[in-house]
């Protein structure tokens, strides 16, 4: 049944079910097979609770010893929540094991493999390496940076619009874009826009999948707190919420919107600078952020330099509106040169809409 690379790749189908749900820590997969039967399978579920390796390790029970064990990435060797799955794995007797990739974290960085060989177990790595990366590529920027991997989501009409000059925005793409949309919220760990889109839209920001899903952690980018106090943000209850505003601010409304019980963070600044806030936000233990914002919002980031991707959603339309908003809109390029260069992901069709993803080809802030 299969060689090294069927298992494996079963192990990410394991993880890829959890991505979402595991922050702070990195979905992961385990499977355990001996004599070509699979012996026991398992992910890790939720940060505080058992890893993918004991949750195998377990199902497999007595059998494990002289199996082999494939995992998506390099068991603990150090205790945290949990204790070492290294260990686990020794005393177990596994055979083999086999991991796709390497963990970046410096508490683990090849102590997890030093220990496995140390005792005598033969271990590969780097099968479906890329695929694993990617499958925790939040884990794995957030690690490197300290800062949260920020994905800027925006929609817009053939012609490059996200809004008419009217203001109106609903509905530039189809009720299958923004479910997928909603799949981009349930997977980040928070969600973010900018004041104007609450004032304007009054949303929940919240993620509504067929099968329900989790809700981001809601952040507003709000310099002078002019948040309606009747708006859902603060009165629905629905997931923690943040209001992220500058130095001088009303002391008055800012207690009113805590007793609420919303926290407002007050950034060293008059105006919010973007590369404090990510600092701010690595330090809470944000991994991810999914960008909501309009063409001011995202054009912060862009400015800035601190994004990872770009999630396009376009509409087979033409609002052929010359004062319509334009998807960004910040500090302009005199010249094309000057222009920040992209690379295409992914081109996907999601009912008559167009999805694209890109990235900056220079990475690393």
């Amino acid at each position: 049944m299969g060689d090294k690379y069927f298992y494996m790749k079963l192990a990410i189908q394991l993880a890829e079910s959890v991505v979402g749900q595991t922050s702070p820590n990195p979905a992961v997969g385990c499977v355990v097979v001996k004599n070509g039967q699979i012996l026991g399978m398992g992910a890790h579920m939720k940060a505080g609770e058992p890893h993918a390796e004991v949750n195998a390790l377990k199902q497999a029970g007595e059998r494990a010893e002289g199996a082999d064990l494939y995992v998506t990435l390099e068991p603990c060797s150090h205790t945290g929540r949990t204790p070492p799955c290294a260990d686990l794995i020794i005393e177990k007797k596994i055979r083999r094991v086999f991991i796709a990739g390497l963990d970046p974290n410096p508490v683990v960085a090849g102590n997890g493999v030093a220990k496995l060989q140390k005792a005598g177990i033969s271990v590969e790595y780097g099968i479906y390496g890329q695929q694993a990366e990617d499958l925790n590529k939040f884990y794995f920027h957030f690690i490197k940076t300290r800062k949260p991997f920020t994905t800027l989501k925006t929609a817009v009409t053939f012609d490059g619009k996200t809004a008419a000059s009217s203001g109106d925005s609903k509905w530039i793409t189809s009720d299958q874009a923004r479910l997928d949309v909603h799949h981009y919220r349930h997977r980040h760990d928070a969600i973010l826009v900018g004041i104007n889109t609450v004032i304007q839209d009054n949303p929940h920001l919240t993620t509504r999948l067929p099968q329900g899903g989790k809700n981001p952690i809601r952040i507003v980018l709000d310099t002078h707190l002019r948040i309606p106090m009747k708006c859902n943000l603060l009165n629905d209850n629905a997931a923690p919420t943040i209001i992220v505003c500058g130095k001088h601010t009303n002391e008055k409304k800012r207690r009113a919107i805590e007793e609420k019980g919303v926290k407002v963070k007050k950034m060293p600044s008059e105006k919010i600078e973007i590369e404090p806030l990510l600092n701010w936000l690595g330090k809470e233990q944000i991994l991810s952020v999914f960008v909501e914002g309009g063409s001011a919002v995202h054009s912060a980031f862009v400015d800035s330099g601190f994004f990872q991707e770009i999630v396009m959603y376009m509409a087979p339309k033409l609002l052929n509106d010359r004062k319509g908003t334009p998807a960004f809109g910040g500090i302009p390029k005199q010249v094309v040169k000057d222009s920040i260069p992209l690379a295409f992901k992914s081109v996907e069709q999601i009912g008559p809409d167009i999805k694209l993803i890109v990235e900056p080809v220079e990475r690393g802030k």
